[in-house]
């Protein structure tokens, strides 16, 4: 089992990104997502996650309102993070990760467990210019 992150990029702020995360071997309909990120310099962060039926979702203030996780292909292996009027503070490496356990992921993304999600991509870059 393998993810595989693609969709990143430069966008000038204010421009959008649609990143995909396929799963190699898996089946996402029955795991919770989970999106991460990390800048140079800085340590890595929990950004969004959603349940693998959609109904509890969690985002970091500083996206909130600006990004989404459509999850519409995740019966066949493939799951988005949608993030719109991007800022530069968003750049950096972004990350899927997956886990049968929403509350499990639901806590790493708040930084509240270090107990990582099962399944990790290998990343894709995001750059956002002024």
């Amino acid at each position: 089992v393998r993810l595989v992150e693609s969709g990143g990029g430069s966008v000038q702020a204010g421009g959008s990104l649609r990143l995909r995360c396929t799963a190699v071997g898996l089946a996402l309909d029955n795991y919770a997502i989970g999106w991460f990120r990390q800048a140079p310099g800085k340590e890595r962060e929990g950004v969004s996650c959603i349940s693998w039926n959609g109904e509890s979702l969690y985002y970091i203030d500083s996206v909130a309102g600006r990004v989404t996780i459509p999850r519409d292909n995740a019966a066949v292996g493939t799951v988005y993070l949608q993030m719109d009027s991007l800022k530069p503070e968003d750049t950096a490496m972004y990350y899927c990760a997956v886990d049968r356990s929403y509350s499990k992921i639901l806590s790493f993304v708040r930084n509240e467990s270090s107990s990582a999600p099962r399944y990790w991509g290998q990343g894709t870059q995001v750059t956002v210019t002024a």
